[in-house]
């Protein structure tokens, strides 16, 4: 696809950060890249995930496991997570030779609560391959992240449905 791939982060209060990524996607796809989806901290099937799903270029890895909310979990189910999250990351890594773009979609949360081994995704973003291009997302990376990207990018919500408690739609957040 190119010679060198940058690192990007999509973070923010605001809606768009997984779809941003998801548009970059099919951009990379329709250039005859090939890309890995990770999915962090999400389990629900999507209409990105559903479309996505249809090219053959295009891996995705996520978790079929519903743990719930985050915020729910008890101890055990937070081990359980980043045990999970970390199997994610560790398969996305071993894989990457294979594609050209790596998206790692609610990353920066699974960073920032400790759902994730920190230092494995700190070594890899400092160490990846040179061809490959990384996009992480998710709510307030942290400046260690940012210092390592290349491009970032901060979505802002300035109003949202859920405000109104409008939950979310299928076809549109969902």
């Amino acid at each position: 696809m190119k010679d060198f791939g940058l690192v990007h982060i999509y973070t923010g209060e605001g809606k768009g950060k997984t779809t941003a990524a998801m548009g970059l996607t099919l951009r990379a796809v329709g250039r005859e890249a090939s890309v890995c989806l990770v999915q962090f901290m999400k389990s629900s099937e999507t209409g990105e995930l559903l479309s996505l799903a249809k090219f053959p270029r295009v891996t995705i890895l996520r978790s079929s496991e519903k743990l719930g909310f985050s915020f729910h979990l008890d101890e055990e189910g937070k081990a359980k997570l980043k045990t999970i999250n970390n199997g994610l990351l560790k398969t996305a890594i071993e894989q990457v030779g294979n594609y050209d773009l790596l998206i790692l979609d609610e990353v920066i949360c699974a960073y920032a609560f400790g759902y994730l081994d920190k230092d494995m995704l700190f070594r890899f973003l400092k160490t990846k391959p040179n061809h490959l291009e990384v996009v992480l997302t998710g709510r307030g990376a942290p400046d260690e992240l940012i210092a390592l990207a290349d491009y970032v990018s901060e979505i802002r919500k300035v109003k949202h449905p859920y405000d109104r408690k409008i939950a979310a739609r299928y076809g549109i957040e969902k």
